[in-house]
């Protein structure tokens, strides 16, 4: 039979064809763990630093003052997932976060070791109007 003397150099060609993709694919991940990957959508430059403490959802803490969460606020972990507030309870959150026009806290990101010890960018110039 024909089909099995080509059965072993198929099998062959398989496991070099797995291990060169394989090869590519441990050099890729260990490279990604290297660099931090880069936010996306970024953090709002006119996003304010803080630290966050959920009380009982919607009410936080922001830097020790009282304040509430926005309906529909969004919360980003430090791997830029979405989380909810109920999730991070009672935890003291290096933070950067927007406020709505009515002074809720309406975005949040929680930022990384990295992110934290960079501090913040110069605050951007005001619009003249």
């Amino acid at each position: 039979m024909n089909r099995c003397s080509t059965l072993p150099s198929f099998h062959l060609r398989c496991v070099l064809l797995a291990l060169a993709f394989g090869g590519h694919l441990v050099t890729a991940s260990a490279s990604a763990q290297t660099t931090e990957p880069q936010r996306i959508p970024p953090i709002s430059a006119k996003a304010q630093r803080g630290v966050l403490r959920v009380v009982a959802p919607p009410d936080v803490l922001v830097d020790g003052q009282p304040a509430r969460l926005a309906p529909g606020a969004r919360i980003r972990d430090r791997n830029n997932l979405m989380v909810v507030s109920g999730a991070l309870l009672g935890q003291d959150l290096v933070v950067r976060y927007t406020r709505d026009p009515l002074g809720l806290v309406h975005e949040v990101w929680v930022l990384t070791a990295s992110e934290a010890a960079a501090g913040m960018p110069a605050q951007p110039a005001p619009a003249p109007y």
